[in-house]
């Protein structure tokens, strides 16, 4: 786990919140290399899957020619939801490392089930509330604005 990835996460989601967009961010990374970067676009896209997540993957996608990604890791902000650590699963992504666990108690259990391993894909390894204070901060912020506009 790098801490400097991690900020590049929460830089990501400071634009999403600037554009009115929920703060969250996401970076992928191999071999010590950025080879993605996102943040959520739901709004400005009219779009449910743009998430921050959903994004970066596509982004590196692109970028590898690929969509396994062995021996990458993606830094989130905010704990991925079922739709995300599924793609997260599906593309072979090594690790997550995310800033803060979801209010939902029950997406960390669905979440932590569909990154074991299975017949198909192996584990994802998942670890969260790295940088909760922060990743709260932001979130609260942005929604005490929406519920103020």
């Amino acid at each position: 786990m790098n801490k400097d990835y991690l900020n590049e996460a929460f830089k990501n989601a400071k634009i999403a919140y600037d554009l009115g967009e929920v703060p969250i961010g996401a970076v992928i990374v191999k071999n010590g290399e950025i080879i993605s970067e996102a943040y959520n676009k739901k709004e400005s896209m009219n779009c449910c899957t743009a998430h921050a997540e959903i994004l970066a993957i596509t982004e590196a996608s692109k970028k590898l020619n690929n969509w396994r990604f062995e021996n990458c890791d993606i830094y989130v902000t905010l704990d991925p939801c079922p739709m995300c650590a599924s793609a997260i699963k599906q593309a072979r992504i090594k690790n997550v490392y995310s800033a803060l666990s979801n209010s939902d108690s029950n997406n960390k259990n669905i979440i932590n089930e569909i990154f074991k391993s299975d017949s198909v894909n192996p584990s994802v390894n998942f670890v969260s509330d790295l940088d909760s204070t922060k990743s709260q901060i932001i979130l609260n912020k942005f929604f005490q604005k929406q519920r103020n506009s």
